[in-house]
């Protein structure tokens, strides 16, 4: 419950519809001495006009309304805004109306009367689980393209992308397999003077080392046998636009030393031939390797390195950035439900928080992997917990190197000690039985900050003694 009564307090917008005017000014009252935004309309007309002017966080709608009623309101607010979430007050004798808006994406409903502090729990899930009204603000922002994001460590990684990408300095982006380096590759691409011209991605440890060369530079032809003719490479085609190299650190060294030569000359000389020719590409990067042991182990060159990690920009995993999975399964399932033809509206809410609490090694693309698993089995409008305890008992296919395995668990050991000791180095490196320079290393290593785990405790401690009064 601790995410849940952080957003309270923090100014959401509620839409309150009922044409009790006594109910509303209590409602309003009420919702507002707990930090809320409110505001109260009469009628389902006055509520799809108030939507019209500004979109709130949450909509409040008794289903008993003149003329159109709640039913009619809600039908058309998951029309115009689906991922709008919506909570409907009923009496006794519209029990059957709000069970079968349940069924369509309603979030949920109450019973008149109802114990006040239930709602706000109600309130404050709903907020909690449910993606951010898509204000102007949003709206502008289309440099983004299909990154999905409300968490505040992405909201910051973006911030900064935008602006590295007005300059032409090589980036580097590291992150775990899954999390969506080519998106933000391509967003930076979109948010900078080269936006008009190609954005080219080319997986390196996807295309075997006798193709990669002259995928990259291109050849001539009789450059080799089945060479009959002149080819332009990736780099050539990429030519005033941006050249993505995903898994850099799986390029060849021979292929190391020619890219070199790109970068510091600027010219491209295909495979068989003699003449150099002038490419202006900007070249931007990503790894889920450790390049600062490749280098150690002569597996990757320092000049190159250096050359490509003018800027380094590092994608959290998915298990740093809860509040986004929420939004993301939310929209995958509305594009796979139009792919598979589903008329699929959303996730139960306890199947909305099964998708947030899970765990996720495989990041964003296990996540679109789930919702495509339970859109192409859901029978019904709104996807059940069992559907999606189903998928994710689904064993992943991901098979990790040992050096990634170890990776990922001395990282993981490392956050956990700094946790426990509310980010006291010298307190985790006596648990770890290492000395402070050496914990000091390894935290380095895995780009962590143990002042971001002060204060972290205090507040657990915080919340635990709340619930316990």
């Amino acid at each position: 419950m601790s995410d849940i009564k952080a957003l309270q307090g923090q100014g959401a917008h509620l839409l309150l519809v009922d044409d009790d005017d006594d109910l509303l000014r209590l409602l309003s009252m009420r919702l507002s001495a707990n930090g809320y935004r409110v505001t109260a309309v009469g009628s389902a007309e006055a509520a799809l006009a108030r939507l019209s002017i500004e979109l709130p966080r949450l909509v409040i709608s008794d289903i008993r309304l003149p003329e159109r009623d709640g039913m009619w309101l809600f039908q058309e607010i998951r029309r115009t805004y689906p991922a709008l979430p919506v909570i409907l007050l009923t009496a006794h004798g519209t029990i059957p109306d709000a069970v079968e808006a349940t069924t369509l994406g309603a979030y949920a409903y109450l019973t008149k009367p109802f114990d006040a502090k239930l709602l706000l729990e109600r309130i404050a899930q709903a907020l909690a689980l449910a993606a951010p009204a898509a204000g102007p603000d949003q709206r502008d922002e289309a440099w983004r393209g299909a990154i999905i994001s409300r968490s505040q460590c992405m909201d910051e990684l973006l911030a900064e992308a935008r602006l590295v990408a007005a300059s032409d300095a090589s980036i580097l982006i590291r992150g775990e397999s899954g999390t969506g380096k080519e998106l933000l590759a391509e967003a930076i691409h979109k948010a900078s003077r080269r936006a008009a011209a190609p954005f080219i991605a080319v997986n390196c440890g996807a295309i075997p080392e006798a193709l990669l060369e002259s995928e990259l530079f291109g050849h001539v032809k009789g450059a080799y046998t089945g060479a009959v003719a002149n080819r332009e490479g990736l780099l050539q085609a990429a030519d005033g636009g941006t050249l993505f190299l995903d898994e850099i650190g799986d390029m060849p060294l021979l292929l190391q030393v020619k890219l070199l030569r790109v970068l510091q000359e600027r010219v491209v000389r295909q495979l068989g031939s003699d003449v150099a020719r002038p490419v202006d590409v900007r070249i931007l990067s990503a790894t889920h390797r450790d390049l600062d042991t490749a280098m150690r182990e002569g597996q990757f060159r320092e000049d190159l390195y250096y050359r490509l990690n003018v800027i380094t920009l590092t994608l959290p995993p998915l298990d740093q950035r809860r509040e986004d999975v929420a939004p993301m399964a939310n929209q995958f399932l509305q594009a796979l439900a139009t792919k598979y033809g589903k008329t699929v509206r959303g996730f139960a809410p306890d199947a909305l928080e099964a998708l947030t609490t899970s765990a996720w090694p495989g990041n964003v693309r296990q996540l679109y992997n789930v919702v495509e698993h339970v859109c192409a089995l859901a029978t019904a409008p709104l996807i059940p917990l069992s559907l999606v305890q189903r998928a994710l008992r689904v064993p992943s296919l991901e098979v990790l190197s040992y050096t990634e395995a170890r990776r990922r668990f001395e990282r993981n050991y490392l956050v956990q000690l700094l946790k426990l000791t509310d980010g006291n180095v010298a307190d985790a490196a006596r648990l770890a039985e290492r000395n402070r320079t050496e914990f000091y290393r390894l935290l380095q290593k895995h780009d962590l900050d143990a002042s971001q785990f002060r204060g972290d405790v205090a507040i657990e401690r915080q919340d635990e003694t709340l619930k316990n009064q």
